[in-house]
């Protein structure tokens, strides 16, 4: 079985197909774990992690937490608030004394698009980017891939429809470059306040029409608006961006009949999407964040330089 071509994990960019697919069909594999009674595997027994974060993070940490813990990897948690950044030592600084401790791997969420990257050319351990900025968010758009591909059984030829504030979003940004390389036809939709006018180069059509977006859409991704990130007021009040662009049953019915809703959350309510639509049986969000913990057991497996595995046969 193949491994990844590379030491780290920086971006949906760097991929291959072949890596993109390695990944997925080992963390088909690798979900089975998590339904066992005893839900732990010694697979990275005497692997040392490190979970360096210096953005808050509720799902991601956890879900990156979890799939060390079921791989009984060593792991170190470390938040920026309480150390030495805040007595001014650089990112580079910091990443030389943990390099200085030996771990094996690197797990960086970092508020400045790039840090992960700089970390991976001076660090000998593997570098695994957990979001930088508004860059990229290379295991969301992963499990995002596992999720509809479970469901679907496929990728390529499917209408991906990613709705929201494309701007200031990292998961906007890897999930077309991963469903665009797998053969989706991704659409991007948005106030033209908060698409940018070059994310056609990505792969996507972008539309500023929510119902030409959702039209015979087999996947709707929904994304906040991210009003952290957003330093001037880019839409008149957020009524009317539901009124607009906010996702709700009657919506829904312009995609196809069996279409499936994602968000990588948090999710605002009443925003971007009705709560009817969100606690819907075609919603799938949930699983997204299920999916997380296998695809991050993956990333991290196959960054100790393990072969890849083959999803089991389900009996026919």
């Amino acid at each position: 079985m193949a491994s990844l071509s590379q030491k780290d994990l920086l971006s949906i960019e760097q991929l291959s197909v072949d890596d993109i697919r390695l990944v997925l069909d080992t963390a088909e594999a690798l979900k089975e774990i998590s339904s066992r009674a005893v839900k732990k595997v010694p697979a990275l027994r005497g692997k040392t992690v490190i979970n360096l974060f210096f953005e808050p993070s509720t799902r991601t940490r956890s879900s990156f937490e979890l799939a060390e813990k079921r791989l009984s990897a060593d792991i170190l948690n470390f938040s920026a608030s309480a150390s030495s950044v805040t007595k001014g030592e650089t990112l580079l600084d910091t990443a030389r004394n943990l390099e200085a401790m030996s771990p094996d791997i690197i797990v960086i969420r970092h508020s400045s698009a790039g840090a992960p990257h700089l970390l991976g050319r001076e660090c000998r351990s593997s570098v695994v980017n957990a979001g930088d900025g508004m860059h990229e968010h290379p295991t969301q758009a992963l499990l995002d891939a596992l999720t509809v591909r479970s469901l679907k059984g496929r990728l390529e030829g499917l209408k991906i429809a990613i709705i929201g504030d494309i701007s200031h979003s990292r998961v906007a940004r890897s999930d077309t470059l991963l469903f665009h390389k797998m053969g989706a036809e991704v659409w991007v939709c948005g106030p033209p306040t908060l698409v940018p006018a070059d994310f056609h180069l990505l792969g996507a059509r972008v539309t500023s029409l929510m119902e030409e977006a959702i039209e015979g859409a087999d996947v709707v991704m929904m994304l906040r608006l991210q009003n952290e990130r957003q330093k001037e007021a880019f839409i008149p009040s957020a009524r009317e961006y539901f009124t607009l662009y906010g996702l709700s049953r009657e919506r829904m019915r312009g995609a196809r009949k069996n279409a499936i809703v994602m968000h990588p959350g948090p999710m605002n309510r009443g925003v971007e999407i009705e709560s009817e639509v969100a606690d819907a049986d075609y919603s799938v969000i949930l699983d997204q964040v299920a999916n997380g913990v296998a695809t991050r057991m993956a990333v991290l497996y196959l960054l100790s330089g393990k072969s890849g595995l083959k999803p089991a046969r389900k009996p026919r």
